[in-house]
């Protein structure tokens, strides 16, 4: 079997960690990559040996997968060019900033038998995949996703930049559907949402309580999971899970303190880490090759896209008083 020829169309930050990590694949040959930015593509292609396009319409013919990594509002034109010349695409999340847009594409996809695969890379996180094993009858989940504002990030506010993982992943955790949700929010840096807190409840009586912001200077990634037996808490940055059992508390008050005092049975969960970014591609690539399942079904990306879309139109309707 020859080795699949790919490309990557964006060269921005996540763009060359795709890059990165694509030319070190086997069965794999990264030929070309495409950047409006000329001369960063030029320095780049020298760097790993690649042949650069101005067009990514030139890659036509010439790849078998592409990794779209644009900014959002180009994610439907550009994969929607590629779909239709007959190439597998990987489109960084989010999907699309427009539900008609997602549905289409995968339509697309379908009708031409490719595989269309958002990159919600934190799917492949080795912590997120061993917390599907601990959570059995969750009653409450809390996301915390929080750190500096990044000039790079031009094109989303913060729910479809990074509050969207954690849509994706508590989505993924509860198989039950949203019956409410409660938007707070602001802006701080730029006119969209740069602070969130989303309360979400689902038809099977879990609660969800999730918080990203690009406005504060401590970079936070958490999830953690209350159940009527446990607590889980699982970092992000770290891969790393942690389950507290038999939990009990009581304060004690003396004289000029109040003290708090818990005890609990802490479990520290064995991760087997790898390079979530390269478990995807390896995920993706498997898909094209040799017809693997993909790991979320589509109309469950469609869901996690429309919650999250519906997220950022109250944020905009609070914030214009419409």
């Amino acid at each position: 079997m020859e080795a699949l020829r790919a490309g990557v169309v964006g060269i921005g930050k996540m763009g060359l960690y795709h890059v990165g990590v694509l030319a070190e694949m086997r069965d794999l040959k990264l030929t070309h990559i495409s950047d409006v930015n000329e001369e960063r593509c030029q320095e780049i292609s020298q760097r790993f040996g690649l042949t650069p396009v101005t067009d990514y319409k030139d890659m036509f013919g010439k790849v078998d997968v592409v990794v779209v990594a644009v900014p959002t509002v180009l994610h439907y034109p550009v994969t929607k060019d590629f779909l239709n010349a007959g190439i597998h695409v990987l489109l960084e999340k989010p999907c699309a900033n427009n539900l008609d847009h997602a549905r289409e594409m995968f339509d697309i996809a379908e009708k031409k038998n490719l595989i269309l695969h958002i990159g919600h890379v934190e799917r492949f996180n080795g912590a997120v995949q061993e917390l599907h094993k601990l959570v059995q009858d969750p009653v409450f989940v809390e996301c915390k996703r929080t750190g500096p504002f990044n000039q790079r990030i031009k094109d989303d506010g913060v729910v479809l930049d990074i509050m969207i993982h954690d849509i994706d992943i508590v989505l993924n955790l509860m198989q039950s559907k949203v019956i409410s949700t409660n938007v707070m929010g602001t802006s701080v840096f730029s006119g969209r949402d740069d602070l969130v807190n989303v309360q979400m409840v689902f038809e099977n009586g879990c609660m969800a309580n999730i918080i990203a912001s690009r406005a504060s200077q401590n970079k936070i990634r958490t999830l953690s999971v209350t159940q009527k037996e446990s607590y889980v808490l699982l970092d992000y940055t770290d891969q790393e899970i942690y389950v507290h059992r038999q939990s009990s508390s009581e304060h004690q008050l003396s004289k000029d303190t109040l003290r708090y005092k818990q005890e609990s049975l802490i479990e520290r969960i064995f991760v087997h880490k790898d390079n979530p970014l390269k478990l995807e591609l390896q995920h993706f690539l498997d898909c094209v090759q040799n017809g693997t399942p993909r790991n979320v079904a589509v109309d469950k990306e469609l869901y996690s896209l429309e919650i999250a879309l519906g997220i950022v139109d109250t944020f905009n309707r609070q914030r214009t008083g419409t």
